[in-house]
């Protein structure tokens, strides 16, 4: 009986320290190692580039607010956002899609569940029509159509140049520049096969507040 608790001791000990610390350590060196910028949340000075952020409230004196910056999908914009920045006429209690802090109040994730007959799906997505050619851009279905999560952080590179004419207007440079630091900012699908280019929003505007410093 002595050798059998032994026994279960020894193995308690044993996986105890195997499973619970140098499992653990290893994957997180793992991690460190070959996926750094991932496991550390992939953090910049303005956030993370793995959350899509609210742009849209960014100020830009003598222009509407959100001009003089690249804005990536309505999750938390407008008539899509529990916060109901845009024209305060968001209905209340609308299950938007809002993953960030506004006005101190913590966001949520996920998709509205609006059908495509949806008379409210319709209109909202004319606001937000109508909020883009405010600004002077023929918008994409992207920038009018919110992601799956309610949480993505990238649009395609056909969207970035789509805010060309808002962004241009907004900050003085060129239309050429601008589709310059566009394509410098694209990346290539994964692996090369999987998925389509995309254009990171908080990264293409840390490269645009340098062009522009």
């Amino acid at each position: 009986m002595i050798t059998n608790i032994r026994r279960s001791v020894v193995a308690v000990v044993v996986f105890t320290v195997f499973f619970g610390f140098l499992y653990a350590l290893a994957g997180t060196g793992v991690a460190q190692v070959f996926f750094r910028n991932q496991a550390d949340g992939s953090i910049t000075a303005d956030g993370s580039t793995l959350v899509g952020q609210d742009w849209s409230q960014t100020a830009c004196p003598g222009h509407l607010p959100g001009s003089c910056v690249f804005q990536g999908r309505p999750d938390d914009l407008g008539p899509y956002s529990d916060a109901g920045k845009y024209k305060g006429d968001n209905p209340a209690g609308h299950p938007g899609d809002d993953p960030l802090e506004a006005d101190g109040v913590a966001g949520e994730s996920g998709a509205t569940n609006l059908g495509p007959r949806s008379a409210e799906l319709k209109t909202y997505t004319a606001d937000l029509v109508a909020y883009w050619h405010d600004r002077g851009v023929n918008p994409t279905p992207d920038l009018v159509t919110t992601s799956a999560s309610g949480l993505d952080p990238d649009i395609t590179p056909a969207d970035a140049v789509a805010e060309i004419p808002m962004v241009s207007g907004a900050t003085g440079l060129s239309p050429s520049t601008l589709r310059s630091l566009i394509s410098r900012e694209t990346n290539s699908a994964q692996l090369g096969f999987l998925g389509s280019s995309y254009v990171n929003v908080l990264t293409l505007n840390e490269a645009l507040v340098k062009l522009e410093g």
